[in-house]
C-alpha cells in the first residue's frame, strides 16, 4: 500500500530510462488498484509491465471492494500477485482461495505470481519442505500443463518479509528447489524447469546478485527495495 497515482506516475517516469535496454529479464511493477490506470499510461512504450496486487475468483457479484480478472485485463494489467503472505496473514487468504484466484487469473489471460512460504515456527519445526510442496500443489490444482507458462511461483519465507532478515542464498535456493520439485512431481521435470521460481523476502540491491546466482532462483519478488528507483534498478541489472 504505497504511492498515490501521481507518485506512481513520477516513479515510472524516473525508472523507465534507468531500466531501458535491460531486456534479459522481465520488469514488472505490481501496484495498488487505484494506481493501475496511471501506471499503465506511464509505462506505455517502455519495457515495464504492470501488475495488480490481488484479484477475486468470481467474474462479478456481491463482493464489495474486490476486482475481477476481467476488470484488471481491461485496465491494461498483465500480471497479478496472488496469496502474498500479508494477504494470508491480514485478510484470511487460504490455500483454497489462492487456488481459485490463480485459476481465475490464468483463465482471463493474466500471468499469476503465486506466493508460498513458511513461518519461522514452521521452519524451526522442520516443516519447510512439506509446507512449500503442499502450498505449491494446492495453488496449482486444476491448472493444466499448458497453463504453467502463465504461472510464476514466488517463495517468500514469512519470517523474511519486511523484517530485514533475508534467507541466505543457500536457504533461498533450497526453498525454491522445493517449489520446483513439487511442480516436477505433478507436471514432470521438464515442465518444472520452464516455470519461473522467484525469491521474495528482503531481496535488495546489496544481496540480489548473490541470490540470483543460485540455480533455482530465477528472479525476485521485491518489496521495500522496489520503492527506490536506484535500488530497484540495481536489482534489475543483477537479474539482467
Amino acid at each position: 500500500m504505497n504511492m498515490t497515482p501521481a507518485e506512481t506516475k513520477k516513479f515510472i517516469t524516473e525508472l523507465a530510462p534507468m531500466v531501458k535496454g535491460l531486456d534479459g529479464c522481465d520488469v514488472v511493477l505490481c501496484v495498488p488498484a487505484i494506481d493501475i490506470p496511471a501506471a499503465v499510461e506511464a509505462a506505455k512504450g517502455t519495457n515495464i509491465k504492470i501488475g495488480a496486487e490481488n484479484v477475486h475468483f468470481k467474474e462479478s457479484g456481491a463482493y464489495t471492494g474486490e476486482l475481477s480478472a476481467k476488470m484488471l485485463v481491461e485496465a491494461g494489467v498483465e500480471y497479478v500477485v496472488i496469496g502474498h503472505s500479508e494477504r494470508r496473514q491480514y485478510f484470511a487468504e487460504t490455500d483454497k482461495t489462492v487456488n481459485l484466484r490463480t485459476i481465475a487469473a490464468v483463465n482471463a489471460g493474466l500471468k499469476a505470481i503465486v506466493c508460498v512460504g513458511e513461518t519461522l515456527e514452521e521452519r524451526e519445526l522442520g516443516y519447510t519442505e512439506t509446507l512449500l510442496k503442499f502450498q505449491t500443489k494446492m495453488a496449482l490444482t486444476n491448472i493444466s500443463k499448458e497453463q504453467l507458462e502463465n504461472i510464476i511461483v514466488a517463495y517468500e519465507p514469512v519470517w523474511a518479509i519486511g523484517t530485514g532478515v533475508t534467507a541466505t542464498a543457500d536457504q533461498a535456493d533450497e526453498g525454491n528447489g522445493f517449489v520446483r520439485a513439487a511442480i516436477a512431481e505433478v507436471y514432470g521435470a521438464e515442465a518444472a524447469e520452464e516455470v519461473t521460481v522467484q525469491y521474495g523476502g528482503s531481496m535488495n540491491d546489496g544481496n540480489a546478485a548473490e541470490l540470483l546466482s543460485k540455480v533455482n532462483v530465477d528472479g525476485g519478488l521485491i518489496g521495500g527495495a522496489s520503492l527506490k528507483t536506484d535500488k530497484f534498478t540495481a536489482i534489475v541489472k543483477a537479474a539482467n
